[in-house]
């Protein structure tokens, strides 16, 4: 460091002499930047100062007084009645929360994150929600609906005259580039306003719906539920979430798309539930994995784990296995995914559905039901359970497959079946061992697993589980589909790719 800053030293001195030796006006030169006009980016305006005065006034602070349950962590022991924890009950304690908000009428109806006014811990209650305006006028503000599948909620408050307000505006014309403002309380820090450009659309970051516009505008902490405008002040998003190792903005931020938010407000608006299609079954991406054991393109369609009985899929013949390619002429891919064009079906509708079916497509009709509330689901999703039977089939010598696929089988026995703990009807190979260094033990496959097909195939014997491997690999595929079941669990598709020889 030291000898580059002396070579910088020793430049800067050079330039200097050779400025005094050169130029004879030293007092005729002006700054680098005196006189310049101001510039902007295309399509961006030389001064945001303009567009955000008529907006701010419609962006509000939201604030929650909440009461917390909080246990001793000494109860039942001789310090229990010291640090003013009064002793073994539970001692109540209040907490707040803060975000941001927008009003959307003149008579004071407001959008934000329904995360924004629930409550920040298991066992705790929002007492009181609190709007505060630009001008530091407070309100006390009532739940008129919320949405936590898609994290909107709509709150409601009287003022004594009409209110400055936003509308929303059109997110599908949005492109990637596009530059946008938002407006929000970040740490508290009332109207603070950042601006930055769309980094991409239809973002997913792991929710059955997300849609997210994903941006560069500095969202942190506090911004929640603060709109995000395009360049001619309209709202295109709700901002959601970030993305951040630290906690604070790293140019990863998301926003819900108007085009989502929209309706689910106006329904919430009327004091109406939001409604969504339903066809009953469990799904999973089509990744690279999937889609080289079935011999298609990846993210092209959704693959059906299981199906629910007596609901819309069920009706229309679809099996586990299925792939489902398109629903209502639309096509599902990672940016358009099955969950989302399903659930704004309207209820009761016949929509045409393509599969692909051992590699055949065809097409079928389902009528859309109503998704059941997240407690009905429960039953049906599948649980994580480990509590797997400890008793150990017997052990067998490796054959063909291990060598492949690192996973050695026997067939099930009625003995073995009760050991499982599974259906006394069940028909497949028990796994006795996995090679934790291949695939299939990077993926969870163990002892004790039953697989039950293997390239679509009933197996019953690891000969069956060897001629599928073979026939896999001879297609020039680089992965098996198995499907598999675990005590306690519905039975599941795994690609499982083949080692490499």
């Amino acid at each position: 460091m030291r000898y580059a800053y002396a070579i910088t030293g020793a430049l800067l001195l050079g330039g200097t002499a050779i400025a005094v030796t050169s130029s004879p006006n030293v007092g005729a030169q002006t700054a680098q930047n005196e006189g310049m006009q101001a510039a902007a980016p295309a399509g961006a305006p030389a001064s945001l100062a303009d567009m955000v005065e008529k907006l701010q006034p419609a962006v509000v602070n939201i604030s929650t007084k909440q009461r917390v349950q909080v246990q001793n962590p000494f109860a039942g022991t001789p310090f229990g009645e010291l640090f003013g924890m009064g002793g073994n009950q539970p001692q109540t304690r209040q907490a707040q929360s803060l975000g941001s908000g927008f009003i959307i009428s003149s008579d004071g109806y407001i959008v934000t994150n329904n995360h924004v006014v629930s409550a920040g811990a298991e066992g705790a209650s929002v007492d009181s929600i609190t709007v505060t305006l630009t001008n530091r006028e407070e309100y006390s503000a009532r739940l008129v609906g919320r949405d936590p599948a898609t994290d909107i909620a709509v709150l409601k408050i009287d003022a004594k005259k009409p209110l400055p307000f936003v509308k929303f505006g059109d997110s599908t014309k949005a492109r990637v580039g596009d530059w946008v403002i938002a407006i929000g309380n970040p740490f508290a820090l009332s109207g603070t306003v950042t601006a930055g450009i769309i980094s991409a659309v239809h973002r997913g970051t792991g929710g059955t719906y997300d849609k997210f516009i994903q941006t560069d505008a500095s969202i942190n902490q506090g911004n929640s539920g603060g709109p995000m405008f395009d360049m001619r002040g309209n709202v295109i998003g709700i901002n959601s979430q970030i993305l951040s190792p630290s906690g604070g903005n790293v140019g990863i931020g998301f926003a819900i798309p108007s085009e989502q938010a929209a309706p689910i407000v106006e329904t919430l608006r009327k004091g109406q539930s939001v409604k969504r299609g339903y066809l009953g079954i469990q799904i999973s991406p089509l990744g690279e994995d999937l889609a080289d054991s079935l011999g298609l393109a990846k993210n092209r369609g959704e693959f059906v784990q299981g199906v629910e009985p007596g609901k819309g899929a069920d009706r229309a013949g679809i099996k586990a296995g299925d792939v489902i390619v398109s629903v209502a002429g639309q096509e599902v891919t990672p940016d358009q995914n099955l969950s989302s064009i399903v659930a704004n079906q309207p209820i009761g509708a016949r929509v045409p559905i393509v599969i692909i079916r051992n590699g055949q497509r065809q097409t079928v009709t389902a009528v859309v039901g109503e998704r059941p509330s997240e407690d009905e689901l429960n039953s049906f999703v599948q649980q994580q359970d480990d509590d797997f039977s400890q008793q150990q089939p017997p052990s067998s010598s490796p054959q063909a497959s291990q060598q492949s696929l690192g996973i050695s089988a026997i067939p099930l026995t009625p003995g073995i079946t009760r050991q499982l703990g599974i259906a006394a009807d069940t028909r497949g190979i028990v796994i006795t061992a996995v090679d934790g260094s291949t695939d299939a033990g990077a993926k969870g496959l163990r002892r004790g697993d039953v697989i039950i097909t293997a390239n679509n195939r009933p197996v019953t014997s690891q000969a069956d589980l060897d001629a599928q491997v073979k026939q896999v690999a001879a297609q020039g595929r680089n992965a098996i589909l198995l499907q598999v079941l675990r005590r306690g669990q519905p039975p599941v598709f795994l690609p499982v790719r083949l080692r490499d020889k």
